[in-house]
């Protein structure tokens, strides 16, 4: 019944996307910045050397344990892109678009984060680099980009919101 549910909901957002792409074509919109489906995503990723991983070892945005990138904004892989390329820092994206992640309109579900392991070199660049925030109580210490970008540690993985794409 479960596989069933996920089928359906695969196909609706499927659907949903393809749709919302298609009239936005028809009406000369390009296409919106949700539309970012995974394998562009992954390819952008790839190509600019950032890895995922996911402890579920698949990509299937409706489950928890899976890392998906389907419905990123570009705004996003250019961030996590230009965030790399900045601090000269491996990287490894650990959650995505998947669900179980806190809701809101700059949430991990529309696109707008992606967290990513910590490492010496990425504490190292973003305490040099950005502006500390403060400790902010149940998600953890919180650093701001010159681009308005946040950056919180919170406990075992960054969580990062990208509003530009600028790191």
């Amino acid at each position: 019944m479960s596989s069933i549910r996920t089928g359906l909901r695969r196909r609706l957002l499927t659907l949903l996307t393809a749709t919302a792409v298609t009239v936005g074509a028809a009406l000369g919109l390009a296409a919106p910045a949700w539309a970012i489906s995974h394998s562009s995503a992954t390819s952008q990723l790839r190509a600019a050397g950032i890895s995922w991983t996911s402890s579920g070892n698949c990509s299937d945005r409706y489950v928890s344990t899976c890392t998906s990138f389907e419905g990123i904004r570009q705004a996003t892989i250019d961030g996590i892109i230009t965030f790399k390329r900045a601090s000269g820092c491996a990287i490894t994206i650990t959650a995505g678009t998947e669900v179980g992640h806190a809701s809101g309109t700059y949430s991990h579900w529309n696109g707008y984060k992606v967290d990513i392991a910590p490492s010496t070199c990425i504490q190292n660049y973003i305490s040099a680099a950005y502006t500390y925030v403060g400790y902010i109580s149940g998600f953890g210490y919180q650093y701001r980009a010159p681009s308005g970008n946040l950056y919180t540690l919170e406990g075992n993985h960054w969580d990062i919101l990208y509003y530009t794409c600028g790191c």
